[in-house]
């Protein structure tokens, strides 16, 4: 059998997330880094610095000719940056939000169609055991569910410095609330149909239009409802800082987290811990009938465990020419919906979708 040539891939942004990633592209030898893309040198782990950092994305994507690009730089960038690496002929691996308007990522979605190129959206979430078991133990429940959803972060120094310039272009619950609202239409097949959102700026240090908290309420039309919160900063409380709940008729589904857990520790944003079932289920005394059930997670991979695991999708998407329709439609979809509740959050308005 004759060995596969590796991919060549151009980073682009070195962020926390994008230095993650590189480093999985760099452990698995079905990948070969052609080029790294920051506007700025920034400090790297010794397996990444023998690799160029180009300042220039369009330069190094004419230049280098790479078979992917992976797009880790801040949102406003993402669409165009998909799209010229599309339209170059590229297979492209952008980190979520896949843009920052639903014209935007539709655009982008496009462009792939429109090329052939595969195109993966970093739903790092859509990787992890515990959370795959997590959707399928709340699909066997049934709806109507009841979603019940934060993550606030109680950042200080760098994670907050890193929060603020996310701000300048991105809320909380549009950074954050894709992956959540991601996990919903996993659970659910019923179409969200109306959002509501509020927010409040709890800084000085971030723009007058911006707000590091927020809330969004989404409807769908099988009569679920769900609840995301996010809040950034030094001031955010850590009490509750990471709810992960599924109701529905017949009981839930809970992550319960280990409770020395800190809000701003990456690997604390994915980790379970342990998954709590219990059932409404009553015997004929009317007591519950059964004990809750604790699945103990223990094992489960870390942050950058979590993105090796997701780099390797996107070389067997690649490889074996997987569809991803539906990932794609399910990523302009979340979008949507955490776009429609930052316009509710400015204008005061419910939106209907």
């Amino acid at each position: 059998m004759i060995a596969q040539k590796p991919i060549r891939v151009l980073v682009a942004g070195l962020g926390n997330m994008g230095r993650s990633h590189a480093l999985a592209y760099h452990n698995n030898p079905g990948f070969e880094i052609v080029g790294l893309v920051n506007r700025s040198i920034v400090p790297l782990p010794e397996e990444l610095r023998s690799y160029t950092i180009h300042p220039s994305f369009d330069e190094a994507l004419a230049e280098l000719k790479p078979d992917l690009v992976s797009i880790n730089t801040y949102s406003d960038s993402h669409a165009d940056y998909a799209v010229a690496a599309m339209d170059a002929g590229a297979d492209v691996f952008v980190e979520k939000p896949l843009a920052t308007t639903v014209a935007d990522a539709e655009r982008v979605v496009a462009a792939a169609r429109k090329h052939g190129r595969k195109l993966v959206i970093g739903y790092i979430l859509r990787h992890h055991p515990s959370w795959v078991r997590l959707i399928e133990e709340a699909r066997k429940l049934g709806g109507p569910y009841v979603f019940r959803m934060n993550l606030n972060q109680q950042s200080s120094g760098a994670t907050w410095e890193t929060h603020k310039s996310l701000m300048k272009t991105t809320s909380p619950i549009v950074d954050c609330g894709v992956h959540y609202l991601d996990v919903m239409l996993q659970i659910t097949d019923a179409k969200p149909v109306q959002v509501r959102g509020m927010g409040v700026r709890l800084s000085g240090e971030i723009d007058a239009d911006m707000y590091n908290y927020g809330h969004l309420q989404v409807l769908f039309d099988d009569k679920s409802v769900g609840w995301y919160e996010a809040g950034w900063g030094p001031m955010m409380s850590e009490t509750a800082f990471f709810v992960k709940d599924v109701i529905s008729p017949n009981g839930c589904v809970s992550i319960v987290m280990d409770q020395n857990a800190k809000s701003d520790d990456i690997d604390s944003h994915t980790k379970t811990s342990t998954i709590r079932l219990h059932s409404a289920r009553t015997a004929a005394d009317g007591r519950f009938a059964e004990p809750d059930e604790l699945l103990n997670m223990a094992g489960e991979p870390g942050h950058q465990e979590l993105c090796d695991l997701e780099q390797a999708f996107v070389l067997k998407a690649i490889r074996e020419n997987l569809d991803l329709a539906r990932h794609m439609l399910d990523a302009v979809r979340s979008l949507s919906v955490c776009l429609a509740a930052d316009e509710s959050v400015r204008t005061g308005r419910p939106v209907d979708l």
